[in-house]
């Protein structure tokens, strides 16, 4: 942790842990609320190196920290075990696909250490399968095998337990969820129609072990049903009442519908891609390579596995499966691509392992940890997957054997009469898998927050900064003030930076640079903006607004836009805000200061938006 220290000395001086009810933060503080706020050592808090000064001010006890402080605030609720929960709630609206990518990446993203790791241990052992070293029949490859299996077998207990804490459900609950799609019982009718109170039930030809979307929408679906039970069922019994009302609804509603469902979709996927390569072997190709990860994801895949199946069983080969084991390779491509390009070490850090298990087949860590959250680069992964597939349906390739994963599968499509363009296709596409992908991925990738690029920005900026001044326009209208009029101690004594308050008179905040907009508090309250020469500007409007938590503000950009100057950027509500017993008075803060000789301050008593208001010097 980089505040370690510093976590544990505030922590320790707020009271320890003991003391602490809640703790949020805002842009430059953390939000105590004390139990008794005599046990704080604020003396010691304000001479501490890393702390501004402490603010006691509507029942909280706030921390100054500066603008760092998000990752304060996540090594504090880290070492004093405070949660997560307590940070305040975004209350911005996700569009459908960028929730359900929220969801997925939040689903798997506490599961991607060990989930590298699995997939690595399996490729492991396939190693030592294929250079002879180790036997199938061996205990050292069961073994083994457990190790790389055991996580990818029993996914649902694991997801049932991080979908549950992202839906906000009892964790253990979801696991039981989950246990019960992987319980060897009903792992064992697989395939067949059982029967529930006189309601059928289908069962999935391939189990539900290693399915995604079964287990959680039945946690979603068991999380809406806790929510009821909680509200009706007594206290006294609350504890092990809900859970198992809960787990009586959810559990039987998994295997009556989602089940199901799933499963209908997956055998009407077969048999639509089965048409499509009669008619088309490269718009086969085409469709199942572009699409294949995106079945992976809803368990849609399955749907092949009895077409496949029936192939070999028939005529000893198989045509449809071959896009799907070349596309793994051009998801690895484009993971190899970001490894090159990203100046980013924990990007980088993530990105081998999952290149380790993309050779190997296992695609999943470089899916949910990397390409998926990112949007971009999976988008990216399917087109080149597509690409691929065209290749295959090129070449026809042709499957003559159950194989391996990823490099490993390559025997399988040897011809047993002699080595064929199967062979050639498939290594070729391949290839261009890994090629394309990498190139491709390389020239798109920009990293989104890289510190290295920041740090070479600043250098130039700086370096335009010794010839230059930089004016900062008025972002509101109203009457202009010294901070020093501020009933707030933290921007009145300038500990956040130089600059100047506006008693507004509008309700509009613009842009006072071009730039970009760093930080977008989830409450609006707060904008900070860098500007594109080299000044860091803080908009605060009001005092405590963040108590609001975004009442009365509506924000017209979102954090990372690009902005010009005079573009509108927030409509605040000016009476709302009154009413609500908060000032409107709003600091505008140059909170690099220190990067510049002098700031210069307007000295205009009123001012109109676009006028000038600050001058920085070098």
């Amino acid at each position: 942790m980089k505040y370690e220290k510093l976590a544990q000395d505030i922590i320790h001086n707020v009271g320890g842990k003991e003391n602490v009810n809640s703790l949020t933060h805002c842009v430059t503080r953390l939000r105590f609320k004390l139990k008794d706020e005599s046990k704080a050592n604020t003396e010691v808090l304000k001479n501490m190196d890393g702390v501004v000064t402490v603010v006691k001010s509507g029942g909280q006890y706030q921390v100054v920290i500066g603008n760092h402080v998000p990752d304060v605030y996540a090594d504090v609720v880290s070492i004093g075990g405070f949660g997560s929960a307590s940070e305040e709630k975004s209350n911005e609206k996700l569009s459908p696909l960028n929730a359900f990518i929220d969801i997925i990446s939040g689903v798997f993203q506490p599961v991607l250490g060990v989930l590298c790791a699995t997939g690595m241990i399996k490729g492991l052992n396939s190693i030592l399968i294929a250079a002879n070293l180790v036997d199938k029949s061996s205990s050292t490859y069961m073994v083994l095998n457990a190790i790389g299996d055991c996580l990818f077998y029993f996914f649902p207990i694991f997801l049932g337990f991080t979908a549950a804490k992202k839906f906000k459900m009892n964790q253990f609950t979801g696991m039981a969820i989950g246990a019960s799609l992987v319980y060897p019982t009903i792992t064992g009718v697989a395939g067949q129609t059982l029967d529930f109170l006189g309601i059928p039930m289908v069962m999935p030809l391939s189990s539900y072990a290693t399915t995604i979307i079964p287990i959680i929408l039945a946690v979603y679906v068991g999380s809406k049903v806790e929510k009821i039970f909680k509200k009706i069922i007594p206290d006294v019994v609350k504890t092990f009442l809900v859970p198992c009302l809960t787990l009586l609804v959810s559990i039987p509603i998994t295997f009556i519908a989602i089940g199901p469902v799933a499963t209908w979709a997956s055998n009407l996927l077969g048999d639509v891609t089965l048409g499509i390569y009669n008619f088309s072997p490269i718009l086969s190709g085409a469709f199942l390579g572009g699409l294949w990860q995106i079945f992976v994801m809803f368990g849609l895949h399955w749907g092949f596995v009895p077409i496949a199946m029936n192939a070999y069983a028939v005529s000893g080969s198989c045509p449809i499966m071959a896009p799907s084991v070349a596309v793994c390779f051009a998801q690895t491509g484009v993971v190899i691509g970001m490894m090159l390009k990203t100046k980013d070490k924990k990007l980088k850090s993530l990105c081998i392992p999952s290149i380790i298990s993309g050779f190997f087949g296992v695609t999943e860590p470089a899916i949910y940890g990397i390409t998926l959250p990112r949007k971009k680069p999976f988008i990216l992964s399917c087109v080149v997957g597509a690409i691929v597939g065209v290749i295959v349906g090129i070449f026809r390739v042709t499957g003559y054997s159950m194989g391996g994963l990823g490099i490993f599968v390559l025997p399988s499509y040897i011809n047993p009469a002699g080595i064929d363009k199967s062979f050639y296709g498939m290594l070729l596409a391949i290839l261009a898998g890994l090629v394309i992908g990498a190139i491709a991925m390389f020239i798109m990738h920009k990293d989104d927050e890289n510190c290295t690029e920041e740090e070479t920005s600043k250098d130039t900026v700086k370096a335009e900064n010794l010839i230059s001044k930089e004016v900062i326009i008025s972002p509101i209208k109203g009457e202009v003030m010294p901070l020093e009029m501020i009933k707030d101690e933290v921007f009145s004594t300038g500990l956040l930076g130089k600059g100047i308050a506006i008693e507004p008179s509008e309700g509009k905040v613009i842009a006072p640079v071009d730039g970009v907009v760093k930080t977008l508090f989830p409450t609006y309250h707060a904008i900070g903006i860098a500007s594109d020469k080299g000044a860091e500007i803080l908009i605060h409007v009001g005092m405590d607004t963040v108590q609001l938590g975004g009442k009365c503000f509506t924000p017209k950009i979102a954090q990372g836009d690009r902005v010009k100057a005079g573009q509108l950027l927030l409509e605040f509500d000016i009476k709302g805000i009154k009413e609500a017993g908060f000032p409107v008075t709003t600091p505008v803060i140059i909170t690099n200061s220190n990067n510049y000789l002098d700031v210069i301050k307007t000295d205009k008593k009123t001012i109109e938006c676009k006028e000038e208001l600050i001058k920085v010097m070098i």
